[in-house]
């Protein structure tokens, strides 16, 4: 893999930089992202993570004007797989949040944004693609041992993936044990 999946269309993002040093990827951190919120397709979330949005194209886009973000990985509704940085540096996905006691997730996490809205449902194309996604991480960062939400290290703050998001089928696809998630997961089952 070498920090890049070949499964992936690969289109960089300026938005990253290195992890700190020892810094090991431990976390995949899920997402869900629309832009505009609540249309899928076209290329608005591919020109945010490259800062060339046009931020005039759409009454949305003037409220987050400036916003310079990233994330490792997108899976769009049908599955297809877009990379934007390599999984050995450090994404812009999670801002201010903690993890098991560990602060600042961007530094050990793989930031994977799914398309869709928080509180909707996804579609099983995005669930096998991200299993098969997580599986692949997981051979090439042997300390990746956690997937947890935006929701579970920045509540309050963050609301994604939501609860239309199928935790349980995720672990049955991944075939990971229930340590591997959050502990307000495994009680929803």
């Amino acid at each position: 893999m070498g920090g890049w999946w070949s499964a992936a269309r690969r289109i960089e993002s300026p938005n990253q930089g290195p992890r700190p040093a020892g810094a090991d990827v431990t976390l995949a951190l899920i997402h869900s992202i629309s832009l505009p919120p609540g249309r899928y397709g076209g290329d608005a979330i591919e020109r945010l993570f490259t800062n060339t949005l046009d931020w005039s194209a759409h009454a949305y886009f003037e409220q987050i004007r400036g916003v310079t973000v990233s994330s490792h990985f997108v899976v769009r509704r049908d599955g297809e797989m877009l990379q934007f940085v390599a999984t050995t540096a450090r994404a812009w996905h999670a801002g201010q949040s903690v993890w098991r006691g560990r602060e600042n997730c961007n530094d050990f996490s793989v930031g994977i944004e799914l398309e869709g809205l928080e509180g909707e449902c996804f579609e099983t194309p995005q669930y096998v693609r991200l299993a098969e996604l997580l599986r692949a991480l997981r051979s090439e960062h042997a300390g990746l041992c956690d997937v947890a939400g935006h929701e579970h290290v920045a509540p309050g703050r963050k609301l994604d993936p939501g609860p239309g998001f199928d935790w349980p089928r995720l672990q049955s696809l991944c075939a990971w044990t229930d340590q591997c998630f959050p502990e307000t997961v495994r009680a929803r089952r």
